[in-house]
């Protein structure tokens, strides 16, 4: 089992001002989504796409594979892995800190993820003490909601902004979970902090103009330094 995460990195520029954190979903590795975000990149960021460790997973039947934290079930009442959601909401707060050493402010940094490590990227955000510039989340849910909005009392992220997309064709992750999730973010962060945008025809996926909306995002939440 790997127990450290390894970093799939796309560096645009020696001139860097924002760091993105994008975490893939269960199954997956970062190399998919460091692909995607080299045709949205700006000179002036850098996306990091670190890839999960390996463990087994419940609802694939034990099989291990690559996992931010075990998954029990995916019906809105099934049982979630509250020490493993914990354990790797803290490695993510590790990279943060590690992008501050490197000379980024906690406020120059979007967090985000697909599907899983969507789900995740909530978590962290929502109750780490760095300030952060925002959060992507596409395709997920907001884990231990029903810890929330006391989980987040102690946050740095009150009210950041986040944009949350969903496919409305997704048969894995349907987009109530993500109307839902929305709805429970509202009264964490504020209804002015969220951003929610829906793709027809799009399933467990994303799309060139999810991909846009992400650039938009990230483009209007934190401008070039001059």
């Amino acid at each position: 089992m790997r127990t450290m995460i390894s970093l799939r990195l796309i560096v645009s520029s020696l001139c860097r001002s924002i760091t993105v954190i994008f975490l893939h979903g269960l199954g997956d590795t970062g190399h998919g989504w460091a692909e995607a975000f080299a045709g949205i990149r700006a000179p002036h960021v850098k996306y990091i796409c670190p890839h999960a460790p390996i463990m087994p997973v419940s609802l694939n039947m034990n099989m291990a594979m690559p996992s931010w934290f075990d998954i029990i079930g995916l019906s809105p009442d099934a049982e979630e892995d509250d020490s493993g959601i914990k354990k790797a909401a803290e490695s993510i707060k590790a990279l943060i800190d590690q992008e501050v050493k490197n000379g980024i402010p906690s406020h120059r940094i979007v967090l985000g993820g697909f599907s899983q490590g969507g789900a995740l990227s909530l978590y962290t955000a929502l109750t780490t003490q760095q300030k952060l510039a925002g959060v992507v989340s596409l395709s997920c849910w907001l884990p231990l909601r029903s810890t929330f909005p006391q989980a987040a009392n102690n946050t740095a992220n009150k009210n950041i902004n986040i944009l949350h997309c969903h496919g409305e064709a997704d048969p894995l992750v349907p987009v109530v979970f993500g109307c839902l999730t929305v709805e429970k973010l509202k009264n964490i962060v504020g209804p002015e902090s969220i951003t929610f945008k829906t793709y027809p025809r799009m399933q467990h996926s994303s799309c060139p103009q999810e991909m846009m909306d992400i650039k938009h995002f990230i483009e209007k939440q934190l401008p070039p330094i001059n």
